[in-house]
């Protein structure tokens, strides 16, 4: 009969190595699972619990976890009790017991997980329609539910707020501390997923079909959003971020959100020509206006591109491909190529790539660049500032 102790040494030790192995792969994995960029100051896990949604969830895998410790602690115990006490020795020929087994021992091994199963099957349950029903989730907090409306696309994110007066933003959804947030989420192309750990569960964007979603954060913050569908070519480009505000700057965002207009450059300044070629493009370039919207320009209230009404006030590029000081050095080449840089990008290209031949100028790029810049919130709403730095 063949035991553990007739193991050789050498496999002994191989074994040990490949459990310290785990366990570091494992203590890795964990403190990346929960750990938070200091740089970008967004949170990445759910361990954050930064709102009710997770908490919710967090509490009920608590009875989860401690059952799976026992568990394992039992189980554990009972099997090395077994081959220790019941393991061969030295010298031994007799047959062991033969015996039928256990009645009480059997039922219990049906009876308890069947007990298990329940207990956890009620909490899912208690907890999925706490979380799921908008009216009880929305209760719970204080306020009117603020209503944004979620559009995704080919591979970048639009936030309409239709309660206050069709307040948009591309790629940054900006919701104020501790309040409802009852989003209405669609697709214009293809499936998508709308997830961002830290605020709660994922939620499917479909074409035609409007999902709706109360989520809420408890505290200020920048907090990261993905994509979670595959998509095309450029799906793991497909992100966004969630800025949770405090209650007086997100009133401060909103009031000058909904009196935003458009600057008007000054004539023959360089904002001016760039300007132009917003409105109306030039050589033949299709115009930015027909893509996108900019609230108070007449002319620009094209929808097939993400909103840019406060371009300058937003800290990314490309859906999150930039962020900061990279997403300023990378606009001009976003706009000569952005499917180069973006594959599947629907923008058109401005530079052809096989002859290298822009449709527009140093000049003119240093224009539009210069326009786009213009298009920004006063500093009192600027809510990139406004949060803590963590």
């Amino acid at each position: 009969m063949n035991t553990f102790s007739h193991l050789p040494a050498h496999l002994w030790r191989q074994g040990n190595l490949h459990a310290m192995r785990a366990a570091a792969l494992f203590a890795c994995g964990a403190g990346v699972a929960f750990a938070q960029d200091k740089e970008t100051r967004n949170f990445l896990f759910l361990g954050d619990l930064a709102s009710r949604y997770n908490r919710e969830v967090w509490e009920m895998s608590i009875p989860a976890i401690i059952m799976s410790i026992l568990i394992a602690v039992a189980t554990s115990w009972a099997l090395f009790y077994s081959v220790i006490k019941f393991r061969e020795r030295k010298g031994e020929v007799r047959e062991p017991a033969q015996f039928h087994g256990n009645n009480v021992l059997e039922i219990a091994l049906i009876a308890v997980p069947f007990l298990i199963v329940t207990v956890l099957a009620i909490l899912t349950v208690r907890t999925m329609v706490r979380i799921n029903n908008p009216d009880i989730y929305a209760k719970s907090l204080r306020g009117e539910p603020v209503q944004v409306d979620v559009l995704a696309a080919q591979f970048w994110w639009n936030f309409t707020y239709p309660q206050l007066g069709n307040i948009a933003n591309g790629n940054e959804m900006v919701m104020p501390q501790g309040r409802a947030i009852r989003t209405n989420i669609t697709s214009r192309d293809v499936m998508h997923q709308f997830w961002a750990p830290n605020i709660g569960g994922q939620r499917a964007a479909i074409p035609g079909v409007q999902k709706e979603y109360t989520l809420d954060i408890e505290r200020p913050g920048i907090y990261q959003g993905n994509c979670t569908q595959l998509c095309g070519p450029s799906h793991a480009n497909m992100r966004y971020k969630v800025v949770v505000l405090a209650e007086n700057d997100w009133n401060a965002f909103v009031t000058a959100a909904r009196a935003y207009r458009a600057p008007v450059p000054a004539p023959g300044s360089s904002e001016a020509r760039g300007q132009q070629i917003f409105l109306q493009g030039k050589n033949g370039s299709p115009s930015c206006a027909g893509c996108h919207r900019v609230q108070g320009l007449q002319g620009a209230a094209g929808l097939a591109g993400p909103d840019l009404s406060y371009f300058a006030s937003r800290n990314t590029l490309g859906a999150g491909m930039w962020e900061g000081e990279a997403a300023r050095e990378r606009l001009k080449e976003w706009i000569l190529n952005s499917p180069g840089l973006k594959p599947g990008s629907l923008m058109p290209a401005y530079r052809n790539v096989q002859t290298g031949k822009s449709l527009l100028s140093e000049q003119d790029l240093d224009d539009l660049e210069a326009y786009l810049l213009t298009l920004k919130l006063p500093p009192a709403a600027e809510y990139w500032n406004k949060v803590p730095s963590r």
